[in-house]
């Protein structure tokens, strides 16, 4: 499959890109390089190949969460530019 210049056109046009003719000429050339690869790529067997969503085995690395003493109420609030109640006050936003 071969991507032609009015495509490249079409697309830039969706995209609402301005594209020069030099810009065209590349883009078209590109894709189409790129099409040739896939084409090749495609063409590879596959069939004893099982599907993965990652090359490498994963698995979660979570550490256990772990109780630890946290900052007071007072000291959290201590460079607020606003508070009210214990609470951050900020402006109301509608």
């Amino acid at each position: 499959m071969k991507i032609s210049k009015e495509q490249v056109e079409h697309v830039a046009m969706l995209a609402r890109l301005e594209l020069t003719e030099e810009e065209k000429q590349t883009y078209t050339e590109q894709l189409n390089s790129i099409l040739e690869y896939a084409a090749i790529l495609d063409k590879l067997d596959t069939q004893d190949v099982p599907p993965t969503a990652h090359p490498l085995p994963l698995h979660n690395v979570f550490r256990d969460d772990v109780v630890k003493p946290s900052i007071s109420q007072e000291e959290a609030l201590t460079n607020a530019p606003d508070a009210e109640d214990g609470f951050f006050k900020v402006p109301k936003i509608v």
